[in-house]
């Protein structure tokens, strides 16, 4: 299914117009610059127009980021926003807000679509979520929405699978000169590729067997411009993969010496849903999981939200016997463990470390003639 797309509202009468020089056109630098702001503005004014005006400062706080020198990345950077949206939307295909982040995602500005890839977390939550529900309801936003991404990212792949090389750790990397010569030069070795995802094909409904790829793709999208997604996306996906899990196990904390603080959300619960999660899904979502728990500029609530999602599932993967998602959540949780042992303060004596010191002096003895 698909939108129509929606023809976005003009720009403020207010706003001052660019200079328009027939001999420069689109090519000058000005002209694109304005070109983006002006789309971002009237993005934001879309926007602000279809929330419901239950708060004024709300609607006040949206309308001044169209004020900004670079009103996509406000806009992306806007808790405000994002909470706004997450409170009002219901995935169905009269979805008003569906219809603005799926115009919003067809738009060529970059910064914009960046602005929805962090709403995936919050899309493929609450997508999993109801789609799985013993009554679903209508969700043909949601769908139109991961067709759109998975058609981007199949665009992007034209046709080729995503690898990856591993080295041959048999072999002497650059970094070092082996102790022994080899005596006759060895043909060197054919590099081991691993398969991350194979070529996609296009898709043009979210059918029941297809429904892992696509919101998987959609996953890969989110993951691959993580490092720009800020810090309250990458914990509603947490949280979400928490709960995703099912209800929550004593082996949680297996490999633990002590307990991870766990994440009070409403999404994890004693009863969470227990949702399908093929490793189409899981993949991705432990790539996602992996920055939150090891990148260096999270912050400490995401690392444990992060933390405590891979720890379910690992459980998860353990009651189903799934032999690759153990090695990948056992590998996460070591290395959680190891960093945090490694953060921990060096205790120190009990003398107060902030006083410096005096050296003593050396004793002198007096020796009689």
């Amino acid at each position: 299914m698909e939108f129509q797309r929606s023809e976005s509202s003009s720009p403020s009468s207010s706003m001052p117009t660019p200079n328009t020089d027939p001999k420069k056109g689109p090519s000058d630098p000005m002209h694109s610059w304005w070109e983006s702001v002006s789309k971002a503005r009237s993005r934001i004014q879309a926007l602000v127009a279809i929330l419901p005006s239950s708060s004024t400062s709300t609607s006040e706080s949206l309308s001044s980021l169209a004020d900004s020198d670079r009103p996509a990345l406000s806009l992306l950077a806007s808790p405000d926003a994002y909470a706004a949206v997450s409170a009002s939307l219901s995935g169905s295909h009269s979805d008003p807000l569906c219809h603005w982040l799926y115009d919003t995602f067809l738009s060529s500005d970059p910064h914009l679509r960046l602005v929805v890839l962090s709403f995936v977390p919050l899309l493929t939550g609450l997508y999993l979520s109801r789609i799985h529900s013993s009554d679903p309801p209508s969700l043909a936003g949601f769908e139109a929405l991961l067709l759109a991404l998975y058609a981007a990212e199949t665009k992007s792949r034209n046709g080729k699978p995503l690898i990856v090389t591993i080295p041959d750790l048999s072999q002497p990397s650059i970094y070092h000169t082996p102790l022994r010569k080899p005596q006759s030069p060895s043909p060197s070795p054919s590099p081991s590729v691993g398969l991350i995802s194979p070529p996609l094909e296009p898709q043009l409904g979210v059918k029941s067997t297809k429904r892992p790829s696509i919101v998987g793709v959609a996953l890969h999208s989110f993951f691959s411009q993580i490092s720009h997604m800020p810090s309250w996306s990458k914990l509603h996906f947490c949280q979400f993969a928490a709960a995703w899990a099912g209800p929550l196990c004593p082996c949680l904390h297996h490999f633990d010496r002590h307990t991870l603080p766990l994440c009070h959300h409403p999404l994890v619960t004693a009863d969470s849903q227990r949702i399908p999660l093929p490793w189409e899904i899981l993949q991705p979502s432990l790539r996602i999981l992996g920055h939150c728990l090891l990148g260096p500029l999270n912050s400490q609530d995401v690392k444990d939200a992060a933390a405590f999602a891979v720890r379910c599932f690992y459980s998860r993967a353990n009651h189903d016997l799934v032999p690759q998602a153990i090695l990948a959540t056992r590998s996460l949780i070591q290395l959680d463990v190891t960093t945090r042992h490694a953060s921990k303060p060096i205790p120190t004596s009990n003398s107060n470390a902030s006083t410096p010191t005096k050296l003593k002096k050396p004793e002198i003895l007096l020796v009689s003639k």
